[in-house]
C-alpha cells in the first residue's frame, strides 16, 4: 500500500523531533505540504530544511502548546500559506519517571499542561482551519492512557484525558465531517522518551523482550498508521484509539512497568 497526499496540507504539532518528526517526514515523502511546530525555533528551521530535502513544500513556526494565542497565530500563518488543513497531528508531550510522593505539584502540572491542556489548545485553535468535510485529526497518545504504571501518575492522568478528548471531539466534530482518532505508539527506537523510560541497557533489553515481535518500532511505523488514518482507506474510522506497539501492550509492558517501578523505588530517596 502506498499513500499519496499530493496537494494536501498536513500540520504536525511537536513535529521537530522523535516520533512526531518521523510522522512529518512520512507525510512529506507522500507528497504533502507539511507544516511543523515546536518550542524550539532552531529545531523548526532544521526540520523544515530536512522536509524540503525530501521534496516537500514545508514551513513551520515556534510556539509552546501551553500558549494558545501563539498556537492560534501559527495556525493562521499556515492556512494563509498552505490553505485549510487536511490533516492535523497533535503530538507535543512531556514525560519523566517520578514517584508520586517524590514529585512536586508543579512537576505534575507541567506534564498535564503540555499533554492534556496543550491538546485542548491545539484542538480548539485548529478547528476553524480544518477542511470541512474531510479533515482528519490524529492525537498521539501513550500506553499510560490505559495501563497504570509506577512513576507515571502524571502521564497516566494526562494521556487518559487526551484519549477522552479524542472520543468526545469525534462525537462533536463528526457531523461536520471531521474525524478524530488517537494513535498509541509503543517502544520506538531512537527517541528521547524511550531513553528516559528505559535508562539502562538492562531495562531496554527487557522492553524489547516484552514485545511479541521482539523488536522496537520506528517512527516510520507510527507515520504509516497516521497516514492510513488520514487517508480515504480509513474514512469510516472515528473516535478510535489504536496501539502501534508490536503487541507490547498485550502483556510485555506490565513486566517492564514492574521492573521500572522497582528501579525507581531503589533509586528514590522517598521517605529517607
Amino acid at each position: 500500500m502506498t499513500f499519496d497526499f499530493s496537494g494536501r496540507t498536513v500540520v504536525v504539532v511537536g513535529g521537530t523531533s522523535g516520533i512526531n518528526r518521523g510522522i512529518a517526514e512520512s507525510f512529506a515523502r507522500a507528497g504533502a505540504r507539511v507544516a511543523v511546530a515546536s518550542r524550539s525555533e532552531q529545531k523548526v528551521e532544521d526540520t523544515v530544511s530536512a522536509l524540503a530535502i525530501l521534496g516537500a513544500e514545508a514551513m513551520g513556526f515556534a510556539a509552546d502548546v501551553r500558549d494558545q494565542d501563539a498556537i492560534r497565530k501559527g495556525f493562521s500563518d499556515v492556512e494563509q500559506a498552505f490553505g485549510q488543513f487536511d490533516v492535523l497531528v497533535s503530538g507535543a508531550a512531556g514525560n519523566f519517571p517520578a514517584l508520586a510522593n517524590g514529585m512536586s505539584a508543579n512537576a505534575f502540572k507541567s506534564v498535564v499542561d503540555i499533554d492534556l491542556l496543550g491538546t485542548f489548545h491545539v484542538m480548539q485553535a485548529a478547528y476553524c482551519h480544518l477542511k470541512k468535510p474531510g479533515a482528519s485529526v490524529v492525537n498521539i497518545s501513550a500506553p499510560q492512557a490505559f495501563l497504570p504504571m509506577i512513576a507515571q501518575s502524571h502521564v497516566c492522568a494526562a494521556k487518559a484525558g487526551v484519549d477522552m478528548i479524542t472520543r468526545t471531539l469525534a462525537m462533536e466534530w463528526g457531523p461536520k465531517g471531521v474525524r478524530v482518532n488517537s494513535v498509541v505508539p509503543g517502544p520506538i527506537e531512537g527517541t528521547e522518551g524511550m531513553s528516559r523510560l528505559a535508562p539502562t541497557p538492562a531495562l531496554m533489553a527487557q522492553v524489547k523482550a516484552g514485545v511479541p515481535l521482539r523488536r522496537l518500532g520506528t517512527p516510520e511505523d507510527v507515520g504509516n498508521l497516521c497516514m492510513f488514518l488520514a487517508s480515504d482507506f480509513a474514512s469510516y474510522m472515528n473516535g478510535t484509539v489504536i496501539p502501534v506497539d508490536g503487541g507490547w501492550s498485550l502483556g510485555g509492558i506490565s513486566s517492564y512497568a514492574a521492573t521500572l517501578g522497582d528501579f525507581m523505588m531503589k533509586t528514590s530517596t522517598e521517605g529517607e
